[in-house]
Order: C-alpha cells, then structure tokens, then sequence
C-alpha cells in the first residue's frame, strides 16, 4: 500500500478544522465519530516549513489546455501555519497569490491578490470563507478547495469505511448548512485510514448535483518515500479539469 508523506504533509497544511460548535439536537454517532475524524486530521500539523514549485494544467471546456506555473510555501507559526500558493502571470491573466492562514482556535483565512494583465501584484484582501469560491488562476480550484473549508462546516458524519484506488478509507460527509449560491452543499471524502490523505472526494451543489471531484493521480518515490506528483480536479458540469504537476526531485 502506497504510504504517502507528500499527500500527507500536504493535506496537514492544507486542513485546519477550526473549534466546532453545534448546537441543536444530540449528535448521532455518525456525527461524533465524523467530528473525531476531522479532529484527527488536524493533528496532522506540519512540523516543519517547505517549499515546492509546479504547474497548473488547465484544460477548458474547449479541450484547450493553458499551463501556469506556481509555487507553493508552508509557514509553520506557534499557533497554527500557513499556505501560500503564488501563480504566475500569462499572456492572458496576471499574477496571483494566496495565503491561507490557519490557527489552532479560529476559522481559515483567505488572503487573495489577483493582478490585473502586466500589472504587479497588489495588497492581499481577507475573504471569508464564504466568500472564497473563486477560481485560482482561471483553473478549477477555488481558494476553498485549497483550504479544505469543508472541514470546517458544522456537521460532519462519517458514513462507512470502504475501500477505494485499494486503501481502505474512513466516508465523510460534510454538509453545509448556509451555501452560497455558487458554492458546494456537501462533501463526501475518501480518506485513507493510515495516511489521512484524501483518496478522493465529491462537492454538490444546491441542486444536489455532482459538480466537482477531486483523486490524487501520480505518486514517486523521492530517496525512499511516496511523494505526490500529480493531482487533479474535475468540473463535472462543465467538462474543464485541472491537474497540479509537482516538479520533485529526481
């Protein structure tokens, strides 16, 4: 069985399940024991900064592809970390750059700059989540998505244990109960019992609808450990798709 620490590391940076409150009836046992999953995954904390660089391949409902390169940083604090991915202007679009920040007793921030075409970067402005369903670079991936805000959202079930791609995996729902109007209602993840990475995963929309899912693709063995290389999201209603290609070392 595959045994990732790349996938690993990068869903420890990239989830943070803030505090979570709940308020109204007693919690079923699928809800406990789905709020003492995300409570693990949280103790998956970097321990360490990193930096890695890649690129974006987005494929349009055109069938075109655009490429962009990006890089990524992890910051750990004394009381949290944070991600910082910075993507790199076009022809077509400009520079972008995003920090989410995470801490052990509040919820995610989002720190969004986008520049317009030949324009530098200017000041990051602090989103919400509930205001950060936009697109990264044009790609398929929300600032969102990159923070795992679903973990977040009050109600989380863990449905059954299963198997999926051959590990056996923990079924978590995450429902959302206040979507906006562009954003997902619910989540079902994939993840792997031994790893904590996410194997793969299913947003819907409003409508109750498919509308984006998400599989690590490519793994490689970097001196001695499974690192991710490649993972990808999928915009089911729209047919455009991103892959994250991860430039590791040979």
């Amino acid at each position: 069985m595959i045994s990732p620490s790349l996938p690993t590391t990068l869903a420890a940076a990239l989830v943070y399940l803030g505090a979570l409150s709940w308020a109204g009836a007693e919690p079923s046992k699928a809800e406990i024991e789905g709020r003492a999953l995300v409570s693990d995954l949280l103790a998956q904390k970097p321990v360490e900064n990193s930096e890695w660089r890649g690129i974006l391949k987005i494929r349009g409902r055109d069938r075109q592809t655009t490429t962009i390169p990006i890089t990524g940083r992890i910051i750990v604090e004394e009381n949290g970390w944070k991600v910082v991915y910075a993507t790199s202007a076009t022809n077509k679009i400009g520079a972008e750059m995003l920090t989410v920040v995470r801490s052990t007793n509040a919820a995610n921030q989002y720190l969004y700059a986008k520049a317009a075409a030949d324009s530098a970067l200017g000041a990051p402005r602090q989103l919400p989540g509930q205001e950060a369903n936009l697109a990264l670079a044009g790609s398929d991936f929300w600032l969102t998505d990159l923070g795992l805000e679903f973990f977040q959202w009050p109600v989380q079930r863990l449905l059954k244990k299963e198997l999926r791609r051959g590990q056996s995996c923990d079924v978590l729902e995450s429902v959302n109960p206040h979507p906006t109007t562009n954003g997902y209602v619910r989540v079902v993840s994939w993840i792997d019992i031994d790893t904590g990475g996410i194997v793969h995963a299913e947003a819907y929309d409003q409508g109750k609808k498919l509308l984006k899912e998400f599989d690590p693709k490519e793994f490689k063995k970097v001196n001695g450990r499974w690192e991710l290389q490649e993972m990808e999201i999928r915009n089911v209603k729209t047919g455009s798709r991103t892959r994250l290609e991860f430039d590791l070392a040979k």
